[in-house]
């Protein structure tokens, strides 16, 4: 079924080089708390261990990792369901190290890290070999010629990737991360580990935090992609993976969607 609403590749302040770090940050920050306070990834639990078991890979190198929230999350909620979660090995082309060092510390055995660059459209063998690949609340902020060139190396030189979405192409669900995420936005200039002075500027002090966070979030709902899109993108390189959509609920009416290939 083709989506009602055209996908639009708006700009997403937490994109553009020349936006402050303390914003960038407030963004990042703000988000993981909301993904975790409201308990966002959960619903991912069960999908994403039957990815695992059917790519027969206990190591994920994650792509886009950012601040390293989804890992994180991910990796607590499958111990708390009573299970081990996997190994996680944070990428990104640009690494926040601070932030993965905290993480490896919370959660050593379960959360590493590449410290290099890494472009995940070429992922380097020594890297790639043998895992499995995460791209969460990741995949929307590629164009489409970038992103079908992430699913296709990750078919190249993987044993399988896992996308993930909080939010189908619909502005309306974005209204689900208010619960935990004003609550997440107001406290971060407090919980955050760095430049908290130029934060409660931004949070408290003007609009700017909430304006900026609030068009983010609306613009990723329009970006991210549709099943019939993420199928054609695969197509072409494919053939030879099984691949699945499915969705996702989270409180307290949101749905997200996953996509996620093994090969055949």
């Amino acid at each position: 079924m083709s989506p009602r609403l055209p996908r639009l590749q708006l700009f997403e302040f937490n994109d553009l080089a020349w936006v402050h770090p303390a914003v960038r940050d407030t963004v990042v920050e703000s988000l993981s708390r909301t993904l975790a306070w409201g308990h966002m990834l959960d619903g991912l639990v069960a999908p994403f261990e039957a990815f695992l078991a059917s790519a027969g890979a206990r190591e994920v190198l994650e792509i886009g990792s950012g601040g390293g929230g989804p890992a994180r999350i991910l990796s607590r909620a499958i111990a708390r369901k009573g299970a081990t979660p996997p190994r996680f090995i944070l990428t990104d082309l640009h690494p926040r190290l601070e932030a993965w060092e905290s993480a490896h510390g919370e959660q050593p055995g379960v959360i590493d890290f590449e410290p290099s660059p890494v472009d995940a459209t070429r992922i380097p063998p020594a890297l790639g070999d043998g895992r499995a690949r995460s791209v969460i609340n990741v995949l929307h902020h590629f164009p489409r010629e970038l992103a079908t060139a992430i699913l296709e190396d990750a078919v190249r030189g993987s044993r399988g990737i896992f996308v993930a979405e909080g939010f189908e192409r619909n502005p309306l669900m974005f209204a689900n991360f208010a619960v935990a995420g004003l609550p997440a936005l107001l406290l971060n200039p407090i919980l955050s580990p760095r430049d908290r002075l130029a934060k409660a500027a931004l949070t408290w002090l003007s609009p700017a935090a909430l304006a900026i966070s609030l068009w983010d979030g609306l613009v990723s709902t329009m970006r991210v992609y549709s099943e019939d899109e993420l199928r054609a993108m695969v197509a072409p390189f494919g053939g030879h993976w099984r691949w699945e959509y499915g969705t996702f609920d989270y409180p307290p009416l949101g749905k997200g969607y996953y996509f996620c290939g093994v090969p055949a």
